[in-house]
């Protein structure tokens, strides 16, 4: 499916349409897969929205790091915000509250249903919190990009981080897997990663280690999907660690999701939302 802008991340919103975030022009696309496409402006138009996901609310959330922004988004189009420096990663909590990193600030913070915004500092300087998920735990966990770590904090703000065994690894991407762990990809070691809730870490590495892996979703066969953003691919990787690789078209896949039909789907900023799964159909 053609879009007429740069995907970034996409979502299957509680309407059953695919909703994308367009970085480079500040927009939010609603796309009916086979159907219309609805484009909503965003004001100001330079926050570069990136991460978008259904909230338990029945709305759409995203973040826009360059322009401080946490944005709401209803079905029908009405837009709110939240001011926040540099967020990120965003994800509904098991406390009903959205819950995102900021990049820049080192911070792990939350919006409750009311609007009050709560920030927790981590215990490290320049890790740059990334993606963040809800685990099977009943916690939230994120990735530290430059920490070499991936984190955990209950939802009363207690924070314990798990180094990663492969030095600069680079973790950006995370998701809660089907084995009761937590899934994530390591963009500048080429390798993908699982720690279970007591903290132990396995890596796989990838066919080729420069595929700069980027997102990963849960699909409905019970394997994890990524996107490997340097090779233009969409991955998958079973619980027991098989890979498989598949060719997409066009450039820089970014975020994917579990669509409406059960395919996957992957944002390409090189102007598209493109379904697959198990090789294209």
């Amino acid at each position: 499916m053609l879009i007429n802008g740069s995907p970034y991340g996409v979502v299957t919103g509680p309407d059953g349409a695919l909703w994308s975030t367009l970085v480079h022009q500040g927009q939010i696309v609603r796309a009916v897969p086979g159907g219309d496409i609805t484009t909503f402006q965003l004001d100001p138009a330079d926050g570069q929205p990136t991460v978008i996901v259904t909230g338990g609310d029945g709305a759409l959330w995203f973040t826009e790091f360059i322009g401080g922004r946490i944005g709401r988004i209803t079905t029908g189009g009405a837009v709110t915000a939240f001011e926040v420096a540099s967020p990120y990663g965003l994800t509904t909590g098991p406390d009903g509250a959205m819950w995102f990193t900021q990049l820049q600030g080192d911070r792990i913070g939350r919006i409750g249903p009311d609007g009050e915004i709560t920030l927790y500092p981590l215990p490290t300087e320049g890790a740059m919190p990334s993606m963040i998920a809800a685990g099977p735990d009943g916690a939230l966990w994120f990735t530290l990009n430059q920490g070499n770590a991936i984190g955990r904090i209950t939802t009363d703000g207690r924070v314990s981080t798990y180094e990663l065994p492969t030095p600069a690894a680079g973790p950006v991407g995370l998701c809660a897997g089907p084995d009761e762990a937590l899934w994530f990809v390591e963009i500048a070691a080429g390798q993908i990663g699982r720690i279970d809730t007591h903290g132990e870490i396995t890596e796989f590495p990838l066919p080729d280690r420069a595929a700069k892996p980027h997102a990963i979703v849960g699909g409905r066969d019970g394997a994890l999907w990524f996107t490997e953003w340097g090779a233009g691919k969409l991955g998958r990787i079973t619980t027991g660690g098989e890979i498989t690789e598949y060719p997409l078209r066009g450039s820089e896949p970014h975020g994917l999701t579990v669509g409406p039909d059960g395919a996957i789907w992957t944002a390409m900023e090189s102007g598209a939302l493109e379904r697959a799964y198990a090789g294209r159909s």
